[in-house]
């Protein structure tokens, strides 16, 4: 049985998510898009051996069984949920949007839908997640990001912090995983999904720099648990757009891959 995708946003995440639904993916199909500028969607569609429609928000979930939330933060209540209402299952990369939305997990749960938030830009998600089933202790991240991926931040802009010509790196932000989310929407979804999968938001402690030493978005990873302790570290290469990694995307496409496949790796 194929599984229809659609993708709520169509900018450098899900344009990537696409293509590799157009060259084909065991078990699913791209079935439609919607983006903030249509008239440019349908343009890219050109490119594509088998272009879709490209519909408002409201009816993806007519489309789809499957819906990637590839869209700006404060729209993601309106994608998720009509698709979670019609039981289908939404992968959500705004992630930090989800802890204050949590109410759409009971949705899901009341109408047989799901929802599915993927590894992204950060690694070691499945190692903080079994050491939450033996109790972890403490969860740090330290993140740096060139300023230019900053830049514009609500947090930044709310307390007057400036990040433009430094000349060393300069810390911008301590303090909660939910606090870096609210400040941080379109920067730190790694923070939400990290203390998610580990101790909750209000006890994951996140430390944001702008370092213009750096030319890619680094995160590290400090976990006390009874399990094991352990750090871990990625350097990810910015995309197009300096506020996300290429790696996001093709997350996105390993855990469709993973959805279907006869073979997983990895809990």
């Amino acid at each position: 049985m194929t599984r229809r995708v659609a993708i709520a946003g169509f900018g450098a995440i899900g344009r990537v998510v696409a293509q590799h639904l157009d060259r084909g993916m065991e078990g699913l199909e791209l079935a439609a898009v919607s983006a903030r500028d249509a008239g440019r969607a349908e343009q890219a569609m050109r490119d594509l051996a088998r272009p879709v429609p490209v519909v408002p928000l409201e009816r993806l979930a007519e489309a789809a069984d499957i819906v990637v939330e590839c869209a700006p933060a404060a729209l993601l209540r309106a994608i998720a949920e009509p698709a979670l209402k019609r039981g289908r299952l939404v992968m959500i990369l705004s992630c930090g949007a989800l802890l204050d939305n949590f109410d759409l997990v009971d949705l899901a749960r009341a109408n047989g839908g799901r929802i599915l938030v993927p590894t992204g830009a950060l690694l070691g998600l499945d190692a903080v997640a079994a050491a939450a089933v033996g109790g972890i202790e403490r969860v740090h991240m330290i993140t740096r990001k060139p300023p230019a991926g900053l830049a514009g931040a609500p947090y930044l802009v709310a307390n007057g912090i400036g990040v433009e010509g430094l000349d060393r790196p300069k810390r911008v932000f301590a303090g909660s995983a939910r606090d870096a989310a609210r400040g941080f929407p379109a920067n730190v979804n790694v923070a939400a999904a990290l203390a998610m999968a580990g101790i909750g938001p209000d006890r994951t402690t996140i430390e944001i720099w702008a370092d213009p030493g750096v030319i890619r978005n680094t995160h590290r990873i400090e976990v006390e648990a009874d399990a094991a302790r352990f750090t871990l570290e990625i350097a990810g290469v910015p995309s197009e757009n300096p506020r996300t990694g290429k790696m996001t995307p093709l997350s996105v496409v390993a855990a469709l891959r993973k959805l279907t496949a006869p073979l997983a790796i990895g809990t």
